[in-house]
């Protein structure tokens, strides 16, 4: 995809480039490095090949959304929140269920140094992702959320 100046020369930018700088503005429901001081740090010897962001779910739901995941990555946790390690841009294209949030590179809101959350799970090798699909669905079947996808299409 070509995007043209004024004079009519263009620069190639791929469409990842594109999706990455329309996803730098903030939006509704999602936070960021702005809004958020502090990064959740990963266990030694982990790779993150895909990025990785953070999804926040009450901490009441972790232990119901544990047991409807085919695998579990990284779950970090505090008092109130269980923080859901996810690949990069696990947010595009869906809408997380309130009252998950999105933490755009594990980037926590007013998170406290001294104070982060606990690792509570790590998986087994080297990579710390819960897949987001099913995290998806299980945060929609315990919120009583139902998928976007499968909402119907008003017209």
């Amino acid at each position: 995809m070509a995007v043209s100046g004024a004079s009519g020369s263009g620069q190639v930018r791929s469409l990842d480039t594109l999706v990455r700088l329309g996803r730098e503005t903030r939006a509704p429901g999602r936070l960021d490095a702005a809004a958020a001081p502090y990064r959740l740090a990963l266990p030694d010897g982990m790779t993150v090949p895909l990025g990785c962001d953070a999804v926040a779910a009450p901490a009441d739901f972790g232990p119901q959304l544990l047991p409807r995941l085919p695998r579990v990555g990284c779950v970090y946790a505090d008092a109130s929140t269980w923080w859901w390690i996810v690949p990069a841009d696990s947010d595009y294209a869906l809408q997380w269920p309130a009252p998950a949030l999105y933490a755009t590179g594990a980037v926590l809101p007013g998170g406290r140094p001294d104070r982060p959350p606990t690792l509570i799970h790590r998986p087994e090798g080297t990579v710390p992702y819960t897949p987001p699909i099913p995290l998806y669905l299980a945060l929609c079947r315990v919120t009583g959320t139902t998928p976007a996808w499968s909402r119907p299409v008003n017209v």
